[in-house]
Parts: C-alpha cells; sequence; structure tokens
C-alpha cells in the first residue's frame, strides 16, 4: 500500500471457478500523490509509455465472461514496472521509446527499494497467493497475461492486431495461435510479436505460469482495437472462446 493508502494490487473475483486466471501487468496509469506529475504532460500520463490503453478493459470482460479472477497492478510503470526483473535495467524507466522521464533519473537506493516493497512485490504476492490458493483448492489453472502494444514505434508499423507470447513452455500459446487461426483464417496474429521473451518483457508469464509449470501465455493487443467498446467486446468474446479451444485441445494432447 502506498502513502495515499491505495493498494498497489487488486484482486477481483478471487473465487472464480473458471480454470483460467488473468492478470494486466500494465492496467493503470495512475501515479501516486508524492510524484506528482514525474515531469511530464497530460497526454503523456494518458499514453502508452504510463500504462497499457485497453488491456484493463479487455480483461475485465474476460474475467466476466469467463468466471476468472482478475489480478491488476494499480500503478504506472512510469513508478515501476511490474512485468520486469528485479534488475532489469528498465524496471524503472529514465527513457519510453522518446520519452525522457527525467524524474526517475539519479533515484537513490532508498527510493528504489521504496517502490520495489511498496509496488512490485505486493502484485507479484498477490499473483502467488491467489494460485496458491487455487493450487491447494486442486483447481487447474491457465495463466493468462494481457498487455496491448502501440500501432507505430519508433516510426515503424506494427500491422498484427494481435501478438502472442511464449515462455519456456510454448504447448499453451500454440494452441491458442491454432485455435485464433481457425476462428478467423483472415487474422494477422504475430507470434511473439511486438516483443519476445529475449527482450526482458516475460517476467510475470515465466515467474507464475513456468515457474509453477502451468499452461500460460502472454496476449499482446494493438490498442487501437481496444479504445472502444465495440473492439473490447469483440476482442474479449473472442479471446473466451480461443482461451477455451486452446485448453481444451491441450487436454486431449495430454490424454494420448
Amino acid at each position: 500500500m502506498d502513502v495515499s493508502g491505495q493498494k498497489a494490487v487488486l484482486v477481483s473475483n478471487a473465487r472464480g471457478r473458471s480454470p483460467f486466471v488473468i492478470v494486466c501487468d500494465h492496467a493503470s496509469n495512475r501515479i501516486p500523490g508524492k510524484y506528482g506529475d514525474m515531469g511530464l504532460s497530460p497526454s503523456e500520463r494518458l499514453s502508452h509509455i504510463a500504462w497499457d490503453p485497453g488491456a484493463l478493459a479487455v480483461s475485465g470482460r474476460l474475467s466476466e465472461l469467463l468466471d476468472a479472477p482478475l489480478v491488476q497492478s494499480t500503478v504506472s510503470r512510469i513508478i515501476i514496472d511490474c512485468n520486469r526483473d528485479l534488475d532489469a535495467p528498465d524496471l524503472i524507466w529514465t527513457l519510453s521509446e522518446t520519452t525522457r522521464i527525467a524524474a526517475n533519473e539519479n533515484l537513490d537506493a532508498a527510493e528504489r527499494q521504496y517502490r520495489i516493497d511498496h509496488f512490485h512485490r505486493p502484485y507479484h504476492a498477490a499473483i502467488e497467493t491467489l494460485l496458491e490458493a487455487r493450487r491447494h483448492a486442486g483447481q487447474d489453472t491457465v495463466l493468462v497475461c494481457l498487455h496491448s502494444f502501440t500501432p507505430v514505434y519508433h516510426n515503424i508499423a506494427r500491422p498484427w492486431p494481435i501478438g502472442l507470447i511464449h515462455g519456456i513452455d510454448t504447448r499453451y500459446t500454440q494452441a491458442l495461435l491454432d485455435a485464433l487461426a481457425a476462428d478467423d483464417p483472415g487474422l494477422d496474429i504475430g507470434w511473439n510479436e511486438p516483443y519476445a521473451a529475449l527482450n526482458g518483457v516475460t517476467l510475470t508469464l515465466e515467474k507464475h505460469g513456468d515457474g509453477r509449470g502451468l499452461d500460460a501465455t502472454m496476449i499482446e493487443i494493438r490498442n487501437d482495437e481496444i479504445l472502444e467498446p465495440a473492439g473490447v467486446t469483440l476482442w474479449s468474446t473472442r479471446l473466451a472462446r480461443c482461451l477455451e479451444t486452446a485448453r481444451q485441445a491441450r487436454k486431449e494432447a495430454m490424454a494420448v
């Protein structure tokens, strides 16, 4: 909990009966009051450098459709990126694409540790607590990490409306790709796009998915697809269908 008394993480529908657990690392652009505006303009604080626009809306709708628990960070990645290892150079961003975040430059060790202790660790602890409770209850779990990405990065267009990223175990992500392709044969699906594990973006996926031996995947949706309610509905209903199709395919494969 930060000095304003707000929780660093929210868990919704913790007792959901679904085999799926949805996590949203970059759900919020909230900057705790002690940090002011971080020297950033209102438009910058609303942009992708601060959060994943649309990701929480899709995550919330998926939680409803699937009766799935949802874990979300409530703090902007400008403060600390909950999807980075503690020793990652971009755990606390000083430059995001072309935007300098001067307020994060030359942080002392005490401030860095404060952010880890109050924002990063509580988020991952909440995920672990939920997953451990499900294990004790004998519930199957498929971990789904939901993100969004920008249509253009460093002046290069990104054509895929959706990208799938796998951790160490590729099997569930491959099954999801197959399900999406069958659901819409014309869909341009990025495989390890616009990022891959080699880019250091799979902490949550690997720590809580691979680390527990769970089926798991990371989904990236291009944010211009999910900024309006119609797009959120389209993608959440499509993903609800295809996540379940992929789960059934994995069950059949394991039964052989």
